[in-house]
């Protein structure tokens, strides 16, 4: 969505809006905010993980019960139930399916293991992006909620084509909500770059960039065979690369489709009317330039 000004936004009688950006840069916070005032939350990676990744993370937890001799017979006579109890605030079912690659020792799978679920959570994630249309009218008719709030996940970037001016994402999205890019600041990737450091987890890479990087890890300290990969530190240089290649595309996905606010702006955000205001601006201050 489009809006010729910041008054126009706010003379609309329903609103949709998808924020995207970097992890930590307050897309949740004020999806959750929005949610207190009335507006339906709606998270991409919280379908991913119930709708279109649950078969594929519950079948992973039975093989490992199935290597437990105890827990082999009880799963085969169907005395126990294995599920996923993924919330909005705990995502760990799927980032732990995800994995990461390298010396299993080390808890790291094979990369071919890798590269399948990672095309797995690539079909899910665009699934989950373009059943946004589906949920606005859902959340109408089922809940009768006017107002609509997508938080999508930070690897948004990496399943769309910026560049492509009939991207199917990109077009689903921007017909039918107001794309939101939270920018964050130099200071905030050092932060994330050392917490991620601190706390390595799986993460989403397009394709072409993980093949590319993978091969130039295992270039740089000379290592022949994948299982010689120590997955941690893969994970973090990985991470590193990861939010360089992201950047560019985030601001080339405002550009063309949306509008962009700053990340500290959104400590000040305490109401949805404190939202709108912000919103409204960031639409001014393109439509002036």
């Amino acid at each position: 969505m489009r809006f010729s000004s910041g008054r126009a936004f706010h003379d609309q009688p329903a609103h949709a809006v998808t924020f995207f950006g970097m992890s930590g840069v307050g897309k949740t916070f004020l999806a959750g905010l929005l949610q207190k005032h009335d507006w339906f939350q709606y998270s991409v990676d919280y379908r991913i993980g119930t709708r279109y990744m649950d078969e594929h993370i519950v079948d992973n937890f039975k093989r490992e019960a199935m290597r437990n001799p105890f827990l082999r017979e009880l799963l085969r006579s169907d005395s126990i139930y294995i599920r996923s109890n993924i919330s909005f605030e705990n995502l760990s079912p799927l980032s732990t399916y995800l994995g990461t690659p390298g010396n299993p020792a080390r808890g790291g799978i094979s990369f071919d293991t890798y590269r399948r679920r990672q095309a797995q959570h690539r079909v899910a994630e665009i699934r989950a992006l373009l059943d946004v249309p589906e949920f606005i009218e859902r959340a109408k008719d089922i809940y009768g909620y006017s107002h609509f709030v997508c938080d999508s996940g930070g690897s948004l970037c990496e399943v769309v084509n910026p560049d492509d001016p009939h991207d199917p994402v990109l077009r689903c999205l921007a017909d039918h909500t107001m794309l939101v890019y939270i920018r964050g600041t130099p200071e905030h990737t050092r932060m994330l770059v050392d917490r991620f450091r601190a706390h390595p987890k799986p993460m989403y890479y397009n394709p072409q960039f993980l093949e590319a990087k993978w091969a130039e890890y295992k270039a740089l300290h000379a290592i022949v065979h994948d299982d010689q990969v120590d997955p941690d530190d893969f994970a973090v240089w990985g991470f590193e690369q990861l939010l360089t290649h992201r950047i560019p595309l985030y601001e080339a996905i405002a550009t063309r489709y949306g509008y962009v606010i700053d990340m500290n702006d959104v400590p000040a955000v305490r109401s949805e009317a404190d939202l709108r205001t912000l919103l409204a601006r960031a639409i001014d201050a393109q439509v002036t330039t």
